[in-house]
């Protein structure tokens, strides 16, 4: 794997570079500029041994636009998924603040950001997120289906059951006994509860007070 990143992020970065060069050759008044030195300063860190150094470099080369979004979050899920949850998380909140990106760009970045805090543990963070992506005009299908995770693991089976039912009719086969069993839970939770009401009750005295 590692490998295949240093493969991928300098041709990554010169694909970056080629594509804003040909961009600005369109407007030639004061865009041209000389191959960025930090390039051959990200391949010296490889030569060198310092993948992390090199990659923060190759990372930086690359130009956020329309055409190299698709790179920069193939990168951030690449760090994901080899658990480098800080890496991907500071590439998808550098998406999300450029002003150039479009809507469905943003939205998808948004979806990963969020599944960078789940993946990192942080849940607070990545519920905030799905329900802001859930209030879109046009939420995005993964913001219930990433919410219901997040309840499930919180145990909060109300919640989960309200994402449950939000979820893409055409997956309801998939989600139906997930829901049953949230159910099931929650009567659970509800015995539970009233089982150490009584237990209480029961062990001392309880004290009644009339409302006038």
């Amino acid at each position: 794997m590692m490998q295949w990143l240093f493969f991928l992020l300098p041709v990554a970065a010169l694909s970056g570079w080629f594509l804003a060069m040909r961009h600005y050759k369109k407007q030639p008044q004061r865009h041209a500029k000389a191959f960025n030195p930090e390039y051959f300063k990200g391949l010296n860190y490889l030569l060198n041994e310092q993948p992390d150094k090199a990659i923060d470099v190759f990372i930086g080369l690359l130009e956020v636009n329309s055409e190299t979004v698709e790179t920069h979050l193939a990168l951030a899920n690449l760090f994901r998924r080899r658990g480098e949850t800080e890496r991907a998380i500071r590439i998808h909140q550098n998406l999300i603040a450029r002003p150039s990106l479009h809507g469905e760009q943003r939205l998808q970045a948004m979806v990963e950001l969020g599944l960078d805090y789940m993946h990192a543990g942080v849940l607070d963070r990545a519920e905030h997120l799905f329900l802001e992506l859930l209030q879109q005009p046009q939420p995005h299908p993964e913001a219930a289906k990433q919410l219901m995770r997040i309840y499930q693991q919180e145990k909060k089976w109300a919640q989960a059951i309200e994402m449950g039912k939000q979820i893409d009719a055409s997956k309801t086969a998939q989600v139906k006994p997930l829901i049953a069993q949230f159910y099931c839970e929650l009567a659970e939770q509800y015995t539970d509860h009233d089982r150490q009401k009584h237990s209480i009750c029961s062990s001392k005295p309880c004290i009644m007070m009339k409302i006038a």
